[in-house]
């Protein structure tokens, strides 16, 4: 353990490796009490933090993440900070907003464990997301030698209110419907849209029902699909509803390509919307980078805040 002295003789904050299944979920609870008083994708949704562990083929604890998860407590044991990885060369910070004098410390450990090597194979590089309204961080970096990229991403908001919500209307031939429990076959087809929706290869079956029947977050009645009569899978939205902050969260929204441009997504998530009010939800979240086609779909179906974000970088 390490103690980080604040100008007092006794150490006020203790920064340790996390340990356990506990240490996990503490810092889950961190970005559920944390909501209310932190702005905009200030820290992750539960979403996130759960897909970065069970959105995997085998989402059994592992003892090495204590290595890539480290941990920041008070002398008295409260959680107040979080810093791990996401990808092979980045860093991602849960913090609480009152102990934001620890956030260089933070830094500074993911330099040291969390940095790859460089393009040139000779120096060590870590890649940090920072929103446009965190001037703070923004100093920080640039103190530190980090340097804005060309690269960044949007955290979009919808504040449901009282406005009236539209019902869906799906364009002719094809259903609206949930995700079955224990479908295999439903398992299959969501890898299946969500490798064609984003152009990747690399989602799997066995990945899909590790989520689905083990993230806490999860809910069937939000998991929301488009079918054809054949029983393919063209259009899906997961639909996430922390209940403790009356907030959703929309991830993944996808369409096939060779069904885009007939409102399938767009009227996912209206029904999704719809369902999350029922639930009692105030606001809905979506991420999305640069790309105008998804920022119009968001748009038309209400996500008028556009919180936009930047990736810096720096090479030791």
């Amino acid at each position: 353990m390490k103690p980080i002295t604040t100008g007092h003789d006794q150490p006020r904050i203790i920064s340790r490796p996390l340990q356990s299944e506990d240490d996990w979920w503490r810092v889950r609870n961190l970005l559920i009490e944390t909501y209310p008083i932190t702005p905009t994708g200030f820290n992750w949704e539960i979403r996130r933090w759960d897909g970065s562990r069970f959105h995997n083929e085998d989402p059994v604890w592992e003892s090495g993440w204590k290595d890539k998860i480290h941990l920041w407590e008070t002398k008295d044991g409260q959680l107040i900070g979080a810093a791990h990885p996401e990808g092979k060369d980045d860093a991602h910070f849960q913090l609480h907003p009152d102990y934001r004098f620890i956030e260089e410390d933070m830094i500074a450990w993911a330099e040291n464990h969390l940095a790859a090597p460089a393009e040139n194979g000779q120096q060590r590089q870590l890649h940090v997301f920072v929103f446009e309204y965190d001037s703070p961080r923004q100093r920080l970096l640039e103190k530190r030698g980090y340097e804005k990229t060309a690269y960044g991403g949007v955290t979009r908001r919808l504040r449901l209110g009282n406005q009236p919500l539209p019902l869906p209307d799906m364009a002719g031939g094809y259903t609206l419907r949930t995700t079955q429990p224990g479908s295999e076959d439903d398992y299959q087809r969501i890898a299946d849209i969500v490798n064609a929706g984003f152009d990747r290869d690399c989602h799997t079956a066995a990945e899909i029902r590790a989520f689905v029947t083990q993230a806490p977050s999860f809910r069937h009645d939000l998991d929301l699909v488009a079918e054809t009569p054949g029983g393919l899978f063209v259009a899906y939205v997961g639909v996430i509803f922390d209940e403790a902050n009356r907030c959703g969260i929309f991830e993944p929204v996808c369409t096939h390509p060779d069904h885009r441009r007939k409102g399938l997504a767009r009227s996912l998530m209206i029904e999704g919307l719809r369902r999350l009010k029922a639930l009692g939800a105030t606001d809905v979240y979506v991420g999305t980078g640069d790309a105008v086609p998804a920022n119009r779909l968001y748009e038309a179906v209400g996500f008028t805040e556009a919180y936009k974000g930047t990736v810096w970088r720096n090479v030791f």
